[in-house]
């Protein structure tokens, strides 16, 4: 059974930085699409960062040069680094994955496994 497990957030002032990491576990598949989405409240999800097993990423256009997304292949961890925080960031963060291993614009093409998110929120 596949389980992905966020942690790292909290509350930072605007400007300020936060590291998300998603333990995955249980997870047999050859390849895979991770990624980063976010949902804030009264808003649809939206996807943000994605990465496959070959290391090539992705982004959303909205993230670029401030969120970045990288993974420990030894100890199965997904991270995300977010700089310059601003309080529209604010939203509950999840880690998702994906067998099929396409990605585009921070999205993986089709997610099967979701966590259960970590809240990100952002004071002025």
């Amino acid at each position: 059974q596949v389980q992905l497990v966020e942690s790292g957030g909290g509350s930072v002032q605007t400007g300020g930085s936060l590291r998300l990491s998603c333990a995955a576990s249980g997870y047999t598949y050859s390849s895979y699409c991770m990624a980063w989405y976010r949902q804030a409240p009264g808003k649809e999800r939206e996807g943000m960062a994605a990465i496959d097993a070959r290391g090539n990423t992705s982004y959303a256009t909205f993230v670029k040069g401030r969120f970045a997304i990288s993974q420990d292949n030894a100890k199965n961890i997904l991270y995300r680094q977010m700089n310059s925080l601003k309080p529209e960031d604010t939203a509950m963060y999840y880690c998702a994955a994906d067998p099929s291993g396409f990605h585009s614009g921070g999205y993986c093409y089709s997610v099967l496994f979701w966590g259960k998110g970590t809240l990100v929120t952002i004071s002025s």
